[in-house]
C-alpha cells in the first residue's frame, strides 16, 4: 500500500535536473525532509517499514523549540492552530508548592497533530486534524509507501541503488539520486556503513501519558494551565504540560495535561515494564495500552509516595500509559558515498528527551539540507553544521540525564541551570573545538 501525489509539471525551482531522493523513515525527520525537498521540485519518495499510518505516539508531548516553529513558518501550508502556550516554567517541591518559577514563553504541540499537518503538505493524506492544502506551482512528486523495509544501499553508475522488501514481501530496487536515512535511533542505513555504532540503554525510562484537562481537579490545573512543570528528586524527574486534545484541539477544555516522568529501572524492572500485557517483549518502546496493569499500579504507588499531589494525581488518571527506554546513539558521520547517503535527525544523534530537542533537530536537517540540495550550502558547510550541532545537543542530553538520574543530593539550582542551557537558542550555540573535530 502506498500514498501517491503526481504533479505534471517539471519546473524545479531552478535547478539544473530533477532529483529522485528515497528517504528510509517516514516518521517527522523524515517527513520533514521530503517537504523542504519537495518544495524544491524533486520527486521524494518515503519507505517506511510500518503498514499503516503512524499512531504509536499518538498522544506524545512536544515542546516546539525554534528551529520547530521556523520550519513550519515556511513549509506548513494548512495554517491551522499548531500548539498551546506555555507563559512560565516553574518548579515545584514534595508538598507542591512552587519553590522557583520564571516568565517563558514556549509552544507545546503533540507528536501526532505535527504528523498529521505533515502528511497533508507532503503527500495530501486526508485526517481529521487539518485540511489538505493544495499543491502549488514548483511543487515535486510525493509518494509514501507503507511496509517497506530497507535492506541495503550500494553505489552504481553515478546514481545509488535502494533495495527494499515492500509490502508484499517481494524485494524491490530503487535507484536515486541521493537517498535520506532518517530511520530513527536505531538506523538500518546507519548499520550498513557503521555497524560498530550501537544504540546503549542508559538504565532509565520516560513514562508518559495524557490525561484529559477537564479530568484535573482545579487545583491541579491551575498548577498545569499555560505553564510548564517540574519536580526532581533523587533518581527521579518528572514534567508536565498542557498539548492539543483529540485530532489537535487546542481550545480550553478541550486539551491533555501531558507528563513525561523519568525513572531508573534494574534490569529485572526493566524486563517486566518492558513486557506488556500479552505477554510480548517491546525492546526501546511499550505503546499505549499495552503496560501491565500490575506493573502501572505499584508505578502509581510511587508516584503517590514521591511526587507532589498534582503530578501523583494525573499520573494516577492516565488510563494508557507508554514507556520509552532512553538510550544512547551518535554516528561519527553523516555522509557516506560521496554525499549520495545521507542521515538526518535521530539516525544521526539520538538525543536524550531532557534536550526537548529532539523534534528541533529534524527540523534543522531538514532546512539545512534543502539549502545543500538547493545549491545554497556545499556539502562540507551541510556536514560541518548538522554535525556539530547534533555531537553538542547529544552529549548535553547525556550530562543532564546522568545529573538528574543519577547525581547525589544534586541542587535545583543545577536542575534550573540544566533546563536553561537546554532552551538556548541554536543560533546562540558556541560550539567547543571537540564538536569539530574531524569535520571538513
Amino acid at each position: 500500500m502506498h500514498h501517491t501525489v503526481s504533479t505534471t509539471n517539471g519546473y524545479t525551482n531552478g535547478h539544473a535536473k530533477v532529483l529522485h531522493i528515497v528517504i528510509i523513515g517516514g516518521s517527522l525527520a523524515g517527513l520533514a525532509s521530503g517537504i523542504s525537498l519537495l518544495r524544491l521540485g524533486h520527486k521524494i519518495t518515503i519507505l517506511e517499514r510500518n503498514p499503516t499510518p503512524l499512531l504509536q505516539n499518538q498522544g506524545a508531548g512536544i515542546v516546539a523549540g525554534g528551529d520547530t516553529l521556523a520550519f513550519f513558518k515556511q513549509y506548513d501550508r494548512c495554517q491551522r492552530p499548531f500548539a498551546v502556550p506555555s507563559q512560565k516554567r516553574m518548579y515545584l517541591d514534595r508538598e507542591g508548592e512552587v519553590v522557583h518559577e520564571v516568565a517563558m514563553k514556549q509552544a507545546m504541540t503533540s507528536w501526532d497533530l505535527a504528523y498529521f499537518v505533515m502528511r497533508a503538505n507532503f503527500d495530501g493524506l486526508e485526517s481529521g486534524y487539518c485540511d489538505v492544502p493544495e499543491r502549488e506551482h514548483g511543487d515535486g512528486v510525493a509518494e509514501y509507501r507503507y511496509g517497506s523495509t530497507f535492506n541495503k544501499v550500494e553505489e552504481a553508475e553515478g546514481q545509488v541503488k535502494v533495495h527494499f522488501t515492500d509490502a508484499s514481501g517481494a524485494k524491490q530496487v530503487l535507484d536515486t539520486d541521493l537517498l535520506i536515512g532518517a530511520d530513527g535511533p536505531s538506523s538500518s542505513v546507519r548499520k550498513q556503513f557503521c555497524p560498530d555504532v550501537q544504540r546503549t540503554a542508559t538504565g532509565y525510562c520516560a513514562l508518559r501519558g495524557t490525561v484529559p484537562e477537564t479530568e484535573a481537579n482545579d487545583t491541579t490545573l491551575e498548577v498545569f494551565r499555560e505553564r510548564f512543570a517540574f519536580f526532581h528528586c533523587q533518581g527521579l524527574q518528572i514534567l508536565a504540560h498542557l498539548i492539543p486534545g483529540p485530532l489537535g484541539n487546542v481550545e480550553p477544555g478541550q486539551r491533555l495535561v501531558n507528563f513525561v516522568w523519568y525513572y531508573n529501572f534494574s534490569s529485572c524492572e526493566l524486563e517486566e515494564l518492558m513486557t506488556d500485557a500479552d505477554g510480548k517483549r517491546h525492546r526501546y518502546t511499550l505503546p499505549p495500552g499495552k503496560m501491565s496493569k500490575a506493573v502501572w499500579a505499584r508505578l502509581t504507588k510511587v508516584a503517590e509516595e514521591k511526587m507532589p499531589p498534582q503530578f501523583a494525581e494525573i499520573v494516577g488518571k492516565t488510563k494508557q500509559p507508554f514507556a520509552q527506554a532512553i538510550t544512547d546513539v551518535i554516528s561519527p558521520t553523516n555522509s557516506f558515498l560521496g554525499g549520495k547517503v545521507l542521515l538526518i535527525g535521530d539516525a544521526l544523534a539520538g538525543f536524550r528527551p531532557h534536550t526537548v530537542a529532539s523534534t528541533s533537530q529534524a527540523a534543522y536537517d531538514a532546512m539545512v539540507l534543502a539549502e545543500y540540495v538547493g545549491g545554497k550550502k556545499s556539502h562540507e558547510e551541510y556536514v560541518r553544521e548538522t554535525m556539530q550541532y547534533g555531537r553538542l545537543l547529544q552529549r548535553r542530553g547525556v550530562e543532564m540525564g546522568t545529573r538528574s538520574q543519577y547525581g547525589a543530593d544534586v541542587p535545583l539550582e543545577d536542575h534550573i541551570k540544566d533546563r536553561n542551557l537546554a532552551s538556548t537558542k541554536r543560533e546562540e550555540e558556541v560550539y567547543p573545538e571537540w564538536t569539530q573535530h574531524g569535520l571538513p
